[in-house]
């Protein structure tokens, strides 16, 4: 069961983490609502980039942007902190854990999907973000996905 139990407290600091950026986000908007804006207007990249067409400068569609950003954090921190309460519910029967895992793997999947192929994929390569030197986030972004897939990785693993 200890093993149980540090699953679950893994999974529930990713629910916290995931519940603080969501809530920083819509508290404090115009933080990363600057950041959000010059990445997808790729106004910080390298001079004669040929790749500008892909900019973004529309900012109805930029807010757009960061509403979906905003509200896939959002759905990764209730899901995650719904998985925690169900891994807790279900920690003294290993039968029961193992049923209750799926929801925790999706919602450390979200929190993947959103650093690896939002940030990482979409941000940093098709907006070009690593050009940039102010408006970068792919070192917290690797930070964020190894978090969310070291813990997936554990959640996994069979406790034998």
């Amino acid at each position: 069961m200890l093993i149980r139990l540090c699953k679950i407290a893994l999974v529930a600091t990713v629910a916290v983490f995931f519940c603080l950026v969501a809530i920083e986000n819509v508290t404090d908007y115009g933080a990363n609502w600057v950041f959000v804006q010059h990445v997808l207007a790729m106004d910080t990249v390298f001079p004669g980039n040929t790749l500008k067409w892909r900019a973004i400068t529309d900012e109805r569609i930029a807010a757009a942007a960061y509403w979906l950003i905003i509200g896939w954090e959002i759905l990764t921190a209730v899901t995650l902190t719904l998985a925690s309460v169900v891994l807790l519910a279900a920690c003294r029967d290993a039968g029961r854990f193992a049923q209750a895992k799926p929801l925790a793997v999706l919602g450390l999947t979200f929190g993947l999907l959103l650093y690896g192929l939002g940030f990482t994929t979409i941000g940093g390569e098709w907006f070009m973000m690593w050009q940039s030197t102010t408006w970068n986030s792919l070192d917290s972004s690797a930070r964020f996905t190894l978090l969310n897939g070291l813990v997936l990785l554990v959640l996994l693993l069979p406790e034998g």
